[in-house]
């Protein structure tokens, strides 16, 4: 009798599990309905407002795109914002595309990048050395160690050079120190992040990112590359390659002859795999390289261009750009100011015919909307239109938040309907147990009534 009431037990069991088991699918499912509530209402409001600016503020002004590189940087952004670790300064697709490329589209690497850099950026003060930050030593700086960016690449990108084997360390350390010097280069990163990429993509009508550099090292070896030289390069490399990941596009060192190759197999030992792979190193014979990635005009005589800048002492000492223009500076701030807006935002562009050197894309890589041919005195001076813009504009963050409503109250009412689904459940099983139980007491009754029939 006992083999048989276990055999009947366990029958009844997987029979309990055969009817519990289909709704495991539906309370998961109520239970990811339900992530929401772990948030606050604080946060709720913010992550709408942030939703009714952009889903993914992408910034691509053809509107080509890959489809797989989005799909991480959705799942990416999605995973900081679910920990509130995404500020919405950086909450922008080229931002966190960024650093999913320097982490191979590693999720969890990428993430843990993202969170360091947050983290130095306010242990070092980042924001208060890109506003606050003063370079009285520019001038002198700029003397004893040639440098600054001059015009744009063939694709629109900030062109940077640095006449590294002129160098003078010593000089440099007098008139500055490492600390300030560091700071100067947190400060013109912020700066070309901030201005210089919005500007030129402006100019380019399409998203710039990153940076085209010449480093000259003629003349420099190991012998004329002190220690503390060392140590700043690799401050500076360490702070570029962390903190400011994918913006160098590519680095052409020039005139590099024995004792720099001697140098650079110490040097580039410091650096990541992903950096090196953008970096060629040439010796005397680089002109043609170079000039199949920069116009002549952009190029100064020194490296055998045909621009001299003598009207401003030299190449070097201005900061030659698009950026350097007031109105493309006003133009770019309004549309990029807060890293939000995207291209397919804009309705005027800017003509490009005071930039040599900058090749305009072909026809049928204009954005329909970038694309029109409207000169930047318009897009200031026309008040009316850009009136029209703002509550255009206005009218799709207000569609947006009535959608986003709209999606939290089909939310509210599914979620409803599942908990009364399953409180019907709980009813059902409740009852289901007790039957169960009723017949556990049947069952012990009739044992004893067969114990005493026994006994008697």
């Amino acid at each position: 009798m006992e083999e048989e009431h276990t055999a009947a037990s366990e029958a009844e069991e997987d029979q309990d599990w055969l009817y519990i088991r289909p709704y495991h699918a539906l309370v998961f499912k109520t239970l990811e309905k339900l992530i929401i509530s772990k948030m606050s209402f604080k946060s709720i409001d913010r992550l709408i407002r942030r939703n009714s600016k952009t889903k993914l503020s992408r910034n691509i002004v053809d509107g080509i795109y890959d489809q797989k590189e989005e799909q991480y940087v959705q799942s990416l952004r999605e995973l900081l914002l679910a920990n509130n670790q995404l500020p919405e300064k950086f909450d922008d697709y080229h931002v966190l595309l960024r650093f999913l490329k320097m982490r191979g589209f590693n999720i969890v690497k990428a993430k843990e990048m993202f969170l360091n850099m947050l983290k130095w950026r306010e242990e070092c003060a980042v924001d208060a050395i890109a506003k606050d930050f003063k370079f009285e030593e520019y001038d002198a700086v700029k003397r004893c160690y040639p440098h600054g960016f001059h015009g744009v690449d063939r694709f629109g990108r900030p062109l940077y050079i640095e006449r590294i084997g002129l160098v003078d360390l010593n000089k440099l350390m007098q008139v500055s120190s490492t600390d300030r010097y560091v700071k100067y280069h947190i400060s013109e990163q912020e700066k070309t992040l901030s201005l210089r990429y919005p500007a030129c993509s402006l100019v380019a009508k399409k998203h710039i990112g990153s940076t085209t550099a010449i480093f000259d090292v003629k003349g420099l070896g190991m012998n004329n590359f002190s220690k503390s030289g060392r140590d700043l390069f690799i401050e500076i490399q360490k702070i570029d390659s962390n903190y400011y990941p994918e913006t160098l596009n590519q680095l052409y060192i020039i005139n590099a002859g024995a004792g720099f190759r001697a140098l650079w197999k110490v040097l580039k030992a410091c650096m990541e795999a992903r950096t090196l792979a953008k970096i060629q190193v040439l010796g005397t014979n680089y002109l043609s390289t170079i000039l199949e990635a920069v116009d002549p005009s952009n190029l100064p005589d020194f490296l055998g261009g045909t621009c001299t800048c003598s009207a401003t002492g030299g190449c070097l000492l201005q900061d030659k750009g698009p950026w350097t223009d007031q109105e493309i500076s006003q133009a770019s701030k309004g549309v990029f100011g807060k890293g939000q807006k995207s291209f397919d935002e804009i309705s005027t562009t800017v003509a490009c015919e005071n930039f040599p050197g900058h090749q305009e894309p072909s026809v049928g890589k204009l954005h329909p909307i970038s694309g029109w041919k409207r000169t930047l005195g318009m897009l200031l001076k026309d008040n009316q239109v850009g009136d029209t813009n703002e509550n255009i504009q206005q009218n799709k963050v207000n569609e947006q938040i009535s959608e986003k409503i709209q999606e939290l109250e089909n939310c509210s009412a599914q979620t409803q309907e599942t908990l009364h689904a399953l409180l019907q459940k709980q009813n059902e099983l409740a009852n289901h147990i007790e039957q169960l139980r009723k017949l556990l007491r049947e069952a012990a009754n009739a044992d004893n009534k067969a114990n005493v029939l026994i006994l008697k």
